[in-house]
Protein backbone atom coordinates (compact mmCIF):
# COMPACT_ATOMS: atom_id res chain seq x y z
CA UNK A 1 0.00 0.00 0.00
CA UNK A 2 0.83 3.18 -0.76
CA UNK A 3 0.26 4.70 3.30
CA UNK A 4 3.13 1.83 3.71
CA UNK A 5 5.16 4.56 3.21
CA UNK A 6 4.44 6.55 6.27
CA UNK A 7 3.67 3.44 8.59
CA UNK A 8 5.83 0.42 7.58
CA UNK A 9 9.12 -0.03 9.50
CA UNK A 10 11.56 1.00 12.24
CA UNK A 11 12.31 4.00 10.99
CA UNK A 12 8.93 4.88 10.18
CA UNK A 13 8.51 4.42 14.30
CA UNK A 14 7.67 8.88 14.89
CA UNK A 15 5.57 8.83 11.72
CA UNK A 16 3.28 5.72 13.60
CA UNK A 17 3.51 7.80 16.28
CA UNK A 18 1.81 11.06 15.13
CA UNK A 19 -0.83 8.91 14.16
CA UNK A 20 -1.50 7.10 17.04
CA UNK A 21 -2.13 10.56 18.75
CA UNK A 22 -4.49 10.28 16.56
CA UNK A 23 -6.47 7.40 17.54
CA UNK A 24 -5.25 5.15 15.16
CA UNK A 25 -5.61 1.71 16.38
CA UNK A 26 -2.94 -1.19 15.65
CA UNK A 27 -5.65 -2.84 13.34
CA UNK A 28 -6.00 0.23 11.47
CA UNK A 29 -2.38 0.47 11.20
CA UNK A 30 -3.00 -2.57 8.44
CA UNK A 31 -5.41 -0.97 6.59
CA UNK A 32 -5.91 1.19 3.70
CA UNK A 33 -5.63 5.14 4.54
CA UNK A 34 -8.42 7.64 2.82
CA UNK A 35 -8.55 11.27 2.23
CA UNK A 36 -11.50 12.82 2.12
CA UNK A 37 -11.24 16.31 0.89
CA UNK A 38 -14.19 18.02 2.13
CA UNK A 39 -14.95 21.49 0.78
CA UNK A 40 -17.77 22.10 3.55
CA UNK A 41 -18.12 26.04 4.93
CA UNK A 42 -20.73 28.09 6.42
CA UNK A 43 -20.56 30.74 3.45
CA UNK A 44 -21.62 28.62 0.65
CA UNK A 45 -25.49 27.26 0.54
CA UNK A 46 -24.13 24.23 -1.56
CA UNK A 47 -21.30 23.27 1.00
CA UNK A 48 -23.37 23.98 4.39
CA UNK A 49 -24.75 20.49 4.77
CA UNK A 50 -21.59 18.76 3.48
CA UNK A 51 -19.91 18.07 7.16
CA UNK A 52 -23.02 15.66 7.59
CA UNK A 53 -21.90 14.22 4.06
CA UNK A 54 -18.57 13.70 5.16
CA UNK A 55 -19.73 11.68 8.39
CA UNK A 56 -21.37 8.62 6.01
CA UNK A 57 -18.40 8.64 4.11
CA UNK A 58 -16.25 7.95 6.79
CA UNK A 59 -18.59 5.52 8.13
CA UNK A 60 -18.52 3.80 4.66
CA UNK A 61 -14.57 4.02 4.57
CA UNK A 62 -14.28 2.38 8.21
CA UNK A 63 -17.36 -0.75 7.60
CA UNK A 64 -15.56 -1.51 4.34
CA UNK A 65 -12.19 -1.57 5.67
CA UNK A 66 -10.16 1.41 5.63
CA UNK A 67 -9.20 4.56 7.61
CA UNK A 68 -10.47 7.66 7.05
CA UNK A 69 -8.71 11.25 7.09
CA UNK A 70 -10.73 14.13 6.43
CA UNK A 71 -9.03 17.67 5.40
CA UNK A 72 -10.50 20.91 3.90
CA UNK A 73 -10.13 22.63 0.77
CA UNK A 74 -11.52 26.41 -0.08
CA UNK A 75 -14.88 27.09 -2.11
CA UNK A 76 -16.29 29.82 -3.49
CA UNK A 77 -20.02 30.85 -3.82
CA UNK A 78 -19.95 32.13 -7.63
CA UNK A 79 -23.50 33.91 -6.52
CA UNK A 80 -22.54 35.86 -3.82
CA UNK A 81 -19.50 37.16 -5.80
CA UNK A 82 -21.18 38.15 -8.44
CA UNK A 83 -21.40 41.56 -9.48
CA UNK A 84 -18.33 42.93 -7.76
CA UNK A 85 -14.55 42.47 -7.55
CA UNK A 86 -14.98 39.22 -5.59
CA UNK A 87 -15.88 37.62 -8.81
CA UNK A 88 -12.62 37.50 -10.41
CA UNK A 89 -11.34 35.36 -7.59
CA UNK A 90 -14.03 32.32 -8.63
CA UNK A 91 -12.23 30.59 -11.35
CA UNK A 92 -8.90 30.96 -9.71
CA UNK A 93 -9.91 29.13 -6.92
CA UNK A 94 -9.70 26.13 -9.27
CA UNK A 95 -6.49 25.39 -9.63
CA UNK A 96 -6.40 26.21 -5.58
CA UNK A 97 -8.30 23.76 -5.23
CA UNK A 98 -6.42 21.37 -7.29
CA UNK A 99 -3.11 22.11 -5.73
CA UNK A 100 -4.17 21.96 -2.41
CA UNK A 101 -5.80 18.47 -3.02
CA UNK A 102 -2.48 17.37 -4.53
CA UNK A 103 -0.41 18.40 -2.16
CA UNK A 104 -2.16 16.87 0.90
CA UNK A 105 -2.65 13.63 -0.71
CA UNK A 106 1.02 13.40 -1.85
CA UNK A 107 2.21 14.78 1.66
CA UNK A 108 0.27 12.27 3.80
CA UNK A 109 0.62 9.44 1.63
CA UNK A 110 -3.07 8.02 0.93
CA UNK A 111 -4.16 5.09 -0.70
CA UNK A 112 -7.64 6.38 -2.18
CA UNK A 113 -9.31 9.67 -2.06
CA UNK A 114 -12.69 10.78 -1.50
CA UNK A 115 -13.71 14.57 -2.40
CA UNK A 116 -16.93 15.70 -1.63
CA UNK A 117 -17.77 19.34 -2.82
CA UNK A 118 -21.19 20.97 -4.88
CA UNK A 119 -19.99 23.97 -6.79
CA UNK A 120 -19.00 25.79 -9.73
CA UNK A 121 -15.51 25.60 -9.21
CA UNK A 122 -14.65 22.94 -6.67
CA UNK A 123 -15.50 20.23 -8.39
CA UNK A 124 -13.79 20.65 -11.39
CA UNK A 125 -10.65 21.04 -9.26
CA UNK A 126 -10.83 18.33 -7.14
CA UNK A 127 -11.08 16.51 -10.38
CA UNK A 128 -7.90 17.58 -11.96
CA UNK A 129 -6.55 16.95 -8.41
CA UNK A 130 -7.75 13.67 -8.73
CA UNK A 131 -6.67 12.52 -12.12
CA UNK A 132 -3.27 14.32 -11.27
CA UNK A 133 -2.74 12.16 -7.99
CA UNK A 134 -4.15 9.16 -10.02
CA UNK A 135 -4.46 6.81 -6.62
CA UNK A 136 -8.08 5.50 -6.84
CA UNK A 137 -10.71 8.30 -6.26
CA UNK A 138 -14.39 8.84 -6.17
CA UNK A 139 -16.65 12.35 -5.97
CA UNK A 140 -19.66 12.68 -4.06
CA UNK A 141 -21.52 15.75 -5.37
CA UNK A 142 -23.57 17.60 -2.48
CA UNK A 143 -26.95 17.80 -4.51
CA UNK A 144 -29.63 20.60 -5.50
CA UNK A 145 -31.04 23.19 -3.71
CA UNK A 146 -34.92 22.72 -3.92
CA UNK A 147 -37.07 25.23 -5.59
CA UNK A 148 -38.00 28.68 -4.27
CA UNK A 149 -41.63 28.99 -4.99
CA UNK A 150 -44.34 31.80 -4.86
CA UNK A 151 -47.69 32.48 -6.41
CA UNK A 152 -48.02 29.06 -8.07
CA UNK A 153 -44.44 29.20 -9.75
CA UNK A 154 -41.09 27.67 -8.74
CA UNK A 155 -37.99 29.89 -8.33
CA UNK A 156 -34.56 30.12 -8.40
CA UNK A 157 -31.20 32.42 -8.34
CA UNK A 158 -31.75 33.49 -11.84
CA UNK A 159 -35.30 35.05 -11.09
CA UNK A 160 -33.71 37.43 -8.28
CA UNK A 161 -30.75 38.77 -10.93
CA UNK A 162 -33.43 38.88 -13.32
CA UNK A 163 -35.24 41.35 -11.08
CA UNK A 164 -32.92 43.55 -10.75
CA UNK A 165 -33.09 44.70 -14.44
CA UNK A 166 -37.20 44.65 -14.30
CA UNK A 167 -36.63 46.69 -10.57
CA UNK A 168 -34.88 49.07 -12.75
CA UNK A 169 -37.02 48.94 -15.84
CA UNK A 170 -39.39 50.24 -13.61
CA UNK A 171 -41.94 46.59 -13.98
CA UNK A 172 -41.31 45.78 -10.11
CA UNK A 173 -40.99 47.37 -7.16
CA UNK A 174 -38.64 47.05 -4.67
CA UNK A 175 -40.44 45.81 -2.31
CA UNK A 176 -41.67 42.87 -4.43
CA UNK A 177 -38.12 42.09 -5.37
CA UNK A 178 -37.43 41.87 -1.69
CA UNK A 179 -40.39 39.56 -0.99
CA UNK A 180 -38.75 37.54 -4.20
CA UNK A 181 -35.60 37.23 -2.27
CA UNK A 182 -37.14 35.82 0.51
CA UNK A 183 -38.67 33.32 -1.25
CA UNK A 184 -36.48 31.73 -3.97
CA UNK A 185 -33.79 29.88 -2.17
CA UNK A 186 -35.31 27.25 0.55
CA UNK A 187 -32.33 26.09 2.08
CA UNK A 188 -28.65 24.20 1.71
CA UNK A 189 -27.67 22.68 -2.22
CA UNK A 190 -26.10 24.35 -5.19
CA UNK A 191 -28.91 26.53 -7.10
CA UNK A 192 -31.56 25.12 -8.71
CA UNK A 193 -31.15 24.82 -12.42
CA UNK A 194 -28.85 23.57 -14.81
CA UNK A 195 -25.92 26.02 -14.01
CA UNK A 196 -22.34 24.99 -13.69
CA UNK A 197 -22.47 23.28 -10.42
CA UNK A 198 -25.53 21.33 -11.15
CA UNK A 199 -24.02 20.84 -14.59
CA UNK A 200 -20.63 19.70 -13.46
CA UNK A 201 -22.47 17.12 -10.92
CA UNK A 202 -23.69 15.65 -14.19
CA UNK A 203 -20.60 15.68 -16.10
CA UNK A 204 -18.97 13.61 -13.49
CA UNK A 205 -21.61 11.31 -13.07
CA UNK A 206 -21.41 10.88 -16.55
CA UNK A 207 -17.64 10.45 -17.27
CA UNK A 208 -17.77 7.77 -14.22
CA UNK A 209 -16.14 9.63 -11.82
CA UNK A 210 -19.39 9.19 -9.14
CA UNK A 211 -21.75 6.60 -8.25
CA UNK A 212 -24.82 6.27 -10.75
CA UNK A 213 -27.65 8.64 -9.85
CA UNK A 214 -25.41 10.77 -7.39
CA UNK A 215 -25.71 14.16 -9.63
CA UNK A 216 -29.21 14.69 -9.45
CA UNK A 217 -30.40 13.77 -6.04
CA UNK A 218 -31.14 17.07 -3.87
CA UNK A 219 -29.18 17.79 -0.86
CA UNK A 220 -31.94 17.12 1.64
CA UNK A 221 -32.97 14.17 0.12
CA UNK A 222 -31.72 11.05 2.32
CA UNK A 223 -30.85 9.07 -0.72
CA UNK A 224 -28.04 11.50 -1.03
CA UNK A 225 -26.59 10.53 2.95
CA UNK A 226 -27.15 6.43 1.88
CA UNK A 227 -24.70 7.42 -1.52
CA UNK A 228 -22.30 9.41 0.44
CA UNK A 229 -22.19 6.21 2.82
CA UNK A 230 -21.86 4.24 -0.40
CA UNK A 231 -18.99 6.47 -1.55
CA UNK A 232 -16.67 5.48 0.84
CA UNK A 233 -17.55 1.87 0.57
CA UNK A 234 -16.75 1.85 -2.69
CA UNK A 235 -13.44 3.68 -2.94
CA UNK A 236 -11.98 0.79 -0.52
CA UNK A 237 -13.06 -1.49 -3.59
CA UNK A 238 -11.18 0.76 -5.94
CA UNK A 239 -8.21 0.89 -3.70
CA UNK A 240 -8.14 -2.71 -4.00
CA UNK A 241 -8.63 -3.23 -7.32
CA UNK A 242 -6.17 -0.89 -8.15
CA UNK A 243 -8.48 1.27 -10.48
CA UNK A 244 -7.43 4.85 -10.68
CA UNK A 245 -8.76 8.22 -12.13
CA UNK A 246 -6.88 7.89 -15.53
CA UNK A 247 -8.71 4.27 -15.56
CA UNK A 248 -11.60 6.47 -15.76
CA UNK A 249 -10.88 9.74 -17.15
CA UNK A 250 -10.12 8.93 -20.94
CA UNK A 251 -10.92 10.26 -24.51
CA UNK A 252 -13.97 8.32 -24.35
CA UNK A 253 -15.37 9.18 -20.81
CA UNK A 254 -15.18 13.01 -21.54
CA UNK A 255 -16.85 12.41 -24.90
CA UNK A 256 -20.12 10.66 -23.10
CA UNK A 257 -19.54 13.64 -20.65
CA UNK A 258 -20.06 15.89 -23.41
CA UNK A 259 -22.90 14.25 -24.70
CA UNK A 260 -24.74 14.23 -21.55
CA UNK A 261 -23.72 17.92 -21.54
CA UNK A 262 -25.03 18.61 -24.77
CA UNK A 263 -28.42 16.46 -24.34
CA UNK A 264 -29.29 18.58 -21.23
CA UNK A 265 -27.82 21.91 -22.82
CA UNK A 266 -25.75 22.69 -19.36
CA UNK A 267 -23.83 25.80 -18.86
CA UNK A 268 -20.90 26.78 -21.21
CA UNK A 269 -18.64 27.10 -18.25
CA UNK A 270 -18.21 22.99 -18.88
CA UNK A 271 -16.00 23.59 -21.68
CA UNK A 272 -13.80 25.47 -19.67
CA UNK A 273 -13.25 22.63 -16.72
CA UNK A 274 -13.63 19.75 -19.50
CA UNK A 275 -10.32 21.01 -21.40
CA UNK A 276 -8.33 21.50 -18.19
CA UNK A 277 -9.38 18.23 -16.98
CA UNK A 278 -8.44 17.10 -20.20
CA UNK A 279 -4.97 19.00 -19.75
CA UNK A 280 -4.70 17.08 -16.70
CA UNK A 281 -5.33 13.33 -17.48
CA UNK A 282 -3.25 14.03 -20.83
CA UNK A 283 -5.98 13.23 -23.32
CA UNK A 284 -6.71 15.03 -26.53
CA UNK A 285 -9.57 17.28 -26.01
CA UNK A 286 -10.21 20.17 -28.60
CA UNK A 287 -13.06 22.25 -28.72
CA UNK A 288 -13.53 21.15 -32.50
CA UNK A 289 -14.61 17.78 -30.20
CA UNK A 290 -17.38 19.84 -28.59
CA UNK A 291 -18.85 21.23 -32.35
CA UNK A 292 -18.58 17.56 -33.72
CA UNK A 293 -20.57 15.62 -30.66
CA UNK A 294 -22.95 18.95 -30.87
CA UNK A 295 -24.08 17.66 -34.46
CA UNK A 296 -24.51 14.00 -33.67
CA UNK A 297 -26.72 15.00 -30.07
CA UNK A 298 -29.98 16.24 -29.81
CA UNK A 299 -31.12 18.40 -26.49
CA UNK A 300 -33.74 16.14 -25.16
CA UNK A 301 -33.94 17.95 -21.48
CA UNK A 302 -35.24 21.59 -21.27
CA UNK A 303 -33.36 22.42 -18.20
CA UNK A 304 -33.67 26.09 -16.13
CA UNK A 305 -32.50 28.60 -17.30
CA UNK A 306 -33.80 27.73 -20.80
CA UNK A 307 -36.01 25.59 -20.09
CA UNK A 308 -38.80 25.07 -17.33
CA UNK A 309 -37.21 21.96 -15.48
CA UNK A 310 -35.08 22.31 -12.04
CA UNK A 311 -32.56 19.42 -10.78
CA UNK A 312 -35.15 18.29 -8.38
CA UNK A 313 -37.43 17.31 -11.84
CA UNK A 314 -34.63 15.35 -13.72
CA UNK A 315 -33.84 13.54 -10.29
CA UNK A 316 -37.56 12.53 -10.51
CA UNK A 317 -37.43 11.96 -14.21
CA UNK A 318 -34.72 9.39 -13.39
CA UNK A 319 -31.37 10.97 -13.49
CA UNK A 320 -28.83 10.86 -15.55
CA UNK A 321 -28.99 6.85 -15.51
CA UNK A 322 -31.90 8.53 -17.40
CA UNK A 323 -30.34 10.75 -19.31
CA UNK A 324 -27.86 7.94 -20.24
CA UNK A 325 -30.49 5.53 -20.97
CA UNK A 326 -31.97 7.52 -23.91
CA UNK A 327 -28.45 8.09 -25.38
CA UNK A 328 -27.43 4.91 -25.36
CA UNK A 329 -26.58 4.26 -28.95
CA UNK A 330 -24.24 6.69 -28.75
CA UNK A 331 -22.14 6.06 -26.09
CA UNK A 332 -18.58 4.84 -25.73
CA UNK A 333 -18.42 1.75 -23.28
CA UNK A 334 -15.91 2.83 -20.69
CA UNK A 335 -15.59 1.77 -16.74
CA UNK A 336 -17.08 3.47 -13.59
CA UNK A 337 -16.34 3.76 -10.17
CA UNK A 338 -19.36 1.66 -9.59
CA UNK A 339 -17.74 -1.17 -10.48
CA UNK A 340 -20.64 -1.13 -13.86
CA UNK A 341 -19.52 0.00 -17.38
CA UNK A 342 -21.57 3.04 -18.68
CA UNK A 343 -23.60 1.24 -21.14
CA UNK A 344 -24.62 -1.13 -18.47
CA UNK A 345 -25.93 1.46 -16.03
CA UNK A 346 -27.69 3.24 -19.35
CA UNK A 347 -29.50 -0.21 -20.48
CA UNK A 348 -30.77 -0.86 -17.12
CA UNK A 349 -31.84 2.39 -16.28
CA UNK A 350 -35.60 3.59 -16.57
CA UNK A 351 -36.87 7.03 -17.95
CA UNK A 352 -40.09 7.90 -15.38
CA UNK A 353 -41.20 10.89 -17.56
CA UNK A 354 -40.51 10.90 -21.03
CA UNK A 355 -42.10 14.69 -20.74
CA UNK A 356 -38.92 15.56 -19.27
CA UNK A 357 -35.90 13.53 -20.46
CA UNK A 358 -37.09 13.24 -24.07
CA UNK A 359 -36.11 10.69 -26.22
CA UNK A 360 -33.69 11.59 -29.30
CA UNK A 361 -36.33 10.90 -31.67
CA UNK A 362 -38.51 13.51 -29.97
CA UNK A 363 -35.71 15.83 -28.76
CA UNK A 364 -36.58 19.48 -27.45
CA UNK A 365 -34.37 20.42 -30.32
CA UNK A 366 -32.26 18.63 -33.36
CA UNK A 367 -28.61 19.97 -32.12
CA UNK A 368 -26.99 20.00 -29.20
CA UNK A 369 -27.52 22.61 -26.59
CA UNK A 370 -24.04 24.92 -27.05
CA UNK A 371 -21.67 26.05 -29.89
CA UNK A 372 -18.25 26.89 -30.81
CA UNK A 373 -18.06 29.85 -32.69
CA UNK A 374 -15.09 31.06 -34.78
CA UNK A 375 -14.09 33.93 -36.77
CA UNK A 376 -12.05 37.13 -37.09
CA UNK A 377 -13.52 38.27 -34.07
CA UNK A 378 -12.43 35.17 -32.21
CA UNK A 379 -10.21 32.86 -34.49
CA UNK A 380 -9.36 30.72 -31.38
CA UNK A 381 -13.16 30.27 -30.70
CA UNK A 382 -15.90 31.34 -28.16
CA UNK A 383 -18.77 29.80 -26.79
CA UNK A 384 -22.49 30.11 -26.77
CA UNK A 385 -25.16 28.07 -25.01
CA UNK A 386 -27.50 27.88 -27.99
CA UNK A 387 -30.20 26.19 -26.20
CA UNK A 388 -31.14 28.93 -24.22
CA UNK A 389 -30.91 31.20 -27.99
CA UNK A 390 -34.30 32.19 -29.05
CA UNK A 391 -34.17 30.72 -32.55
CA UNK A 392 -34.81 34.81 -34.11
CA UNK A 393 -31.65 35.71 -32.84
CA UNK A 394 -29.35 32.84 -33.76
CA UNK A 395 -28.23 35.32 -36.47
CA UNK A 396 -27.64 38.60 -36.11
CA UNK A 397 -25.46 41.31 -37.57
CA UNK A 398 -25.33 44.81 -35.48
CA UNK A 399 -23.26 47.81 -34.72
CA UNK A 400 -20.80 47.23 -31.53
CA UNK A 401 -21.16 49.15 -28.50
CA UNK A 402 -17.91 48.50 -26.64
CA UNK A 403 -16.59 48.34 -22.95
CA UNK A 404 -13.38 47.73 -20.97
CA UNK A 405 -15.14 45.87 -18.56
CA UNK A 406 -18.26 44.91 -16.78
CA UNK A 407 -19.08 47.76 -14.39
CA UNK A 408 -19.33 49.98 -17.44
CA UNK A 409 -21.50 47.64 -18.88
CA UNK A 410 -23.76 47.53 -16.26
CA UNK A 411 -23.66 51.12 -15.99
CA UNK A 412 -24.68 51.85 -19.46
CA UNK A 413 -27.24 49.08 -19.32
CA UNK A 414 -29.39 50.45 -16.58
CA UNK A 415 -29.02 54.17 -17.74
CA UNK A 416 -30.77 52.30 -21.20
CA UNK A 417 -27.31 53.92 -23.28
CA UNK A 418 -27.82 50.10 -24.88
CA UNK A 419 -29.94 50.25 -28.17
CA UNK A 420 -32.18 47.40 -29.56
CA UNK A 421 -29.94 45.77 -32.09
CA UNK A 422 -26.35 46.50 -30.43
CA UNK A 423 -23.75 43.52 -29.83
CA UNK A 424 -22.37 44.82 -26.69
CA UNK A 425 -18.66 43.66 -26.29
CA UNK A 426 -17.25 43.22 -22.40
CA UNK A 427 -13.69 42.94 -22.97
CA UNK A 428 -10.68 42.50 -21.01
CA UNK A 429 -12.61 40.51 -18.56
CA UNK A 430 -10.61 37.05 -19.65
CA UNK A 431 -7.95 34.75 -18.13
CA UNK A 432 -5.60 37.14 -18.16
CA UNK A 433 -6.74 40.56 -18.27
CA UNK A 434 -9.77 39.98 -16.01
CA UNK A 435 -8.46 38.49 -14.38
CA UNK A 436 -9.96 35.27 -13.96
CA UNK A 437 -12.84 35.53 -16.66
CA UNK A 438 -15.32 36.99 -14.32
CA UNK A 439 -18.84 35.66 -14.69
CA UNK A 440 -21.33 38.18 -15.49
CA UNK A 441 -24.51 37.55 -15.30
CA UNK A 442 -25.35 40.98 -13.71
CA UNK A 443 -25.28 42.50 -16.97
CA UNK A 444 -27.20 39.60 -18.77
CA UNK A 445 -29.70 39.52 -16.26
CA UNK A 446 -30.18 43.28 -16.59
CA UNK A 447 -30.70 42.64 -20.03
CA UNK A 448 -33.35 40.33 -19.71
CA UNK A 449 -35.02 42.03 -16.94
CA UNK A 450 -34.95 45.37 -18.41
CA UNK A 451 -37.48 43.54 -21.42
CA UNK A 452 -33.94 43.50 -24.90
CA UNK A 453 -34.50 41.49 -26.65
CA UNK A 454 -32.09 42.10 -29.92
CA UNK A 455 -29.22 42.61 -28.00
CA UNK A 456 -26.10 40.57 -28.86
CA UNK A 457 -23.78 40.04 -25.97
CA UNK A 458 -20.12 39.28 -26.47
CA UNK A 459 -17.25 38.75 -23.85
CA UNK A 460 -13.32 37.25 -23.31
CA UNK A 461 -14.87 36.92 -20.04
CA UNK A 462 -17.53 34.15 -18.96
CA UNK A 463 -21.14 33.70 -18.16
CA UNK A 464 -23.11 32.00 -15.02
CA UNK A 465 -24.70 28.82 -16.25
CA UNK A 466 -27.67 30.75 -15.64
CA UNK A 467 -27.30 32.85 -18.71
CA UNK A 468 -30.08 32.95 -21.35
CA UNK A 469 -30.29 35.02 -24.44
CA UNK A 470 -27.74 35.26 -27.01
CA UNK A 471 -24.67 35.78 -24.93
CA UNK A 472 -21.30 34.79 -26.54
CA UNK A 473 -18.22 34.38 -24.33
CA UNK A 474 -14.33 32.50 -23.97
CA UNK A 475 -13.85 34.90 -26.88
CA UNK A 476 -10.24 33.80 -27.24
CA UNK A 477 -7.74 34.92 -28.31
CA UNK A 478 -8.25 37.80 -25.14
CA UNK A 479 -8.57 41.65 -25.29
CA UNK A 480 -5.25 41.31 -23.10
CA UNK A 481 -2.83 39.48 -25.38
CA UNK A 482 -4.34 41.44 -28.49
CA UNK A 483 -6.49 39.47 -29.59
CA UNK A 484 -9.17 41.15 -32.29
CA UNK A 485 -11.61 42.04 -29.79
CA UNK A 486 -9.45 44.48 -28.03
CA UNK A 487 -9.52 46.75 -31.28
CA UNK A 488 -12.88 46.26 -32.24
CA UNK A 489 -14.45 50.00 -32.10
CA UNK A 490 -18.40 51.81 -31.38
CA UNK A 491 -20.45 51.44 -34.35
CA UNK A 492 -18.08 48.27 -36.17
CA UNK A 493 -20.48 45.85 -38.04
CA UNK A 494 -20.48 42.32 -35.84
CA UNK A 495 -22.08 39.48 -37.47
CA UNK A 496 -22.82 35.92 -35.42
CA UNK A 497 -24.33 32.86 -36.91
CA UNK A 498 -25.21 29.83 -34.54
CA UNK A 499 -26.24 27.82 -37.58
CA UNK A 500 -22.66 28.53 -39.45
CA UNK A 501 -20.66 28.57 -36.18
CA UNK A 502 -19.30 32.09 -37.37
CA UNK A 503 -18.55 35.29 -35.24
CA UNK A 504 -17.19 37.88 -37.33
CA UNK A 505 -15.83 41.48 -37.48
CA UNK A 506 -16.50 43.31 -40.44
CA UNK A 507 -13.80 45.26 -40.41
CA UNK A 508 -10.67 45.42 -43.35
CA UNK A 509 -7.52 43.54 -42.44
CA UNK A 510 -5.40 47.02 -42.93
CA UNK A 511 -7.72 49.37 -40.74
CA UNK A 512 -7.60 46.13 -37.95
CA UNK A 513 -3.56 46.71 -38.35
CA UNK A 514 -3.66 50.31 -38.27
CA UNK A 515 -5.79 50.53 -35.13
CA UNK A 516 -2.83 47.71 -33.29
CA UNK A 517 -0.30 50.43 -34.17
CA UNK A 518 0.73 51.58 -30.66
CA UNK A 519 -1.98 49.54 -28.34
CA UNK A 520 -1.00 48.56 -25.01
CA UNK A 521 -3.44 46.46 -23.08
CA UNK A 522 -5.37 47.56 -20.16
CA UNK A 523 -3.47 47.44 -16.79
CA UNK A 524 -4.77 46.46 -13.32
CA UNK A 525 -2.96 46.50 -10.01
CA UNK A 526 -2.93 43.35 -8.71
CA UNK A 527 -1.03 41.18 -5.72
CA UNK A 528 -1.17 38.03 -4.55
CA UNK A 529 -3.45 34.80 -6.02
CA UNK A 530 -4.42 37.10 -8.55
CA UNK A 531 -1.34 38.37 -9.72
CA UNK A 532 0.46 34.60 -10.46
CA UNK A 533 -2.51 33.83 -12.00
CA UNK A 534 -2.43 36.84 -14.37
CA UNK A 535 0.85 36.01 -15.26
CA UNK A 536 0.95 31.99 -15.47
CA UNK A 537 -2.78 31.47 -17.05
CA UNK A 538 -3.09 30.38 -20.58
CA UNK A 539 -6.64 31.57 -23.12
CA UNK A 540 -9.83 30.18 -22.40
CA UNK A 541 -9.85 27.81 -25.46
CA UNK A 542 -6.97 25.68 -23.41
CA UNK A 543 -9.48 25.65 -20.49
CA UNK A 544 -7.85 28.54 -18.68
CA UNK A 545 -5.14 26.34 -16.58
CA UNK A 546 -2.19 27.54 -15.32
CA UNK A 547 1.43 26.79 -16.74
Amino acid sequence: MRSDEIKAGFARAPNRSLLRSLGVTDREMDLPFIGIANAFNTIVPGHVHLRQLGEKVREGIAAAGGVPFEFGTIGICDGIAMGHEGMRSSLPSRENIADSIELMVDAHRFDGLVCIGTCDKIVPGMLMAAVRCDIPAIILTGGAMLSGYQGGKDLSLIDIFEGVGRVAAGAMLEDALCELERCAMPGCGSCQGLYTANTMACMTEAMGMSLSGCAAIPAVDAAKLRIARETGEAVIKLVRDGVTPRSIITQQSLYNAIRVDMALGGSTNTVLHLMAIAREAEVPLSLDDFNSIADSIPHICNMQPSGPHSMQTLYRAGGIPAVLHQLLKYLDDVPTVSGSTIRQIASTAGVKEETIIQSPESPVSEAGGLKILKGSLAPDGAVVKCAAVPKAMWRHKGPALTFDGEPATMRAILAREVKEGDVVIIRYEGPRGGPGMPETLSSTSALLGLGYIKVVLITDGRFSGGTRGPYIGHVALEAAVGGPIAFVRDGDMIEVDLYAKSILLHVDTKELESRKKGWKPVKKRLKGALDRYSRTVEQANLGAVQR
